[in-house]
């Protein structure tokens, strides 16, 4: 009887300590990767507004409107984020219709540009003090730069229906294109 009551004794200390661990862990605030990655998952639905580019491209005038959608997939592990000119139909096959793909590795949140380009630069994030900024900062590239490739992208977020996203494009011959995304949330 003394044994069980020792074993039954340390089998309610063990279950206790497990579940007091447990606890602890769960009430740790977030890493600055999961406040941006759910400041990020915030944007879901889809967006719509003027790119103005830097220099200025031909076919991409100042004012033309593109859509943007994100949504969140993968049990929320994922973000996806699809752009496209407003006025062209959904095929991608035709028209540029470029993927990101958003998650968190660790205590980094991660971007890998599916680009138009062929290739898939791949980016970590930092975070604005405040949490409304998001800068997404160049680590390595699969696939050709024959045409050159993603650099760098911001987004920033002003309200629930007003975001902007800045994308640089390095073309070859490292010239930067900068293009700046006002978007609204579309009703």
């Amino acid at each position: 009887m003394k044994f069980q009551r020792l074993f039954l004794s340390i089998t309610l200390m063990t279950f206790g300590a497990v579940a007091f661990s447990q606890s602890l862990q769960q009430s740790a605030p977030p890493s600055n990767a999961q406040k941006s990655f759910d400041a990020m998952k915030s944007l879901a639905g889809t967006w719509q507004g003027p790119v103005t580019t830097d220099p200025k491209m031909e076919g991409m005038g100042d004012g033309a409107h593109t859509q943007v959608t994100l949504r969140v997939t993968s049990r929320g592990n994922a973000l996806v984020h699809e752009m496209k000119e407003a006025s062209t139909p959904d095929d991608p096959a035709r028209y540029d219709h470029p993927v990101t793909m958003f998650y968190l590795d660790s205590d980094r949140l991660n971007l890998v540009h599916y680009c138009d380009a062929g290739n898939r630069p791949h980016m970590i994030a930092r975070t604005s003090p405040d949490g409304r900024t998001i800068e997404f900062d160049f680590v390595d590239i699969s696939g050709s730069t024959q045409y050159g490739h993603m650099q760098h992208a911001v987004f920033t977020i002003i309200d629930s229906n007003h975001h902007t996203e800045d994308w640089t494009y390095l073309m070859s011959g490292d010239k930067s294109v900068r293009a700046h995304i006002d978007l609204q949330r579309a009703k």
